[in-house]
């Protein structure tokens, strides 16, 4: 959802709904106080529709991160020994 394109998509939406408002109300007050109610809703839309997207990538990152915490304790269990705990100083590597 590209923020430029959506405002100009919105304002072309809007333009349309106000003509055809004008058209079948033939009053210019009713007319305006409409698109304002349109637009806002639009509004309202585009935030909800980009708070679903942020939700959904956060979930993703979450299983993702859990079946990696899975794969490793999996490791640990299987009594695989990864190379980051063979590069620590010290003479004492359990």
């Amino acid at each position: 959802m590209f923020a430029p394109r959506v405002f100009a998509s919105m304002i072309g939406a809007l333009a349309v709904f106000a003509i055809v408002t004008y058209l079948l109300n033939g009053s210019l007050t009713s007319t305006l106080f409409q698109t304002l109610i349109c637009a806002v809703l639009m509004q309202v839309g585009y935030f909800l529709a980009v708070v679903f997207l942020v939700w959904q990538k956060a979930r993703e990152r979450d299983r993702q991160a859990a079946e990696n915490a899975r794969a490793t304790t999996d490791e640990k269990q299987a009594g695989k020994v990864s190379p980051g705990r063979l590069n620590r100083p010290g003479h004492f590597n359990p």
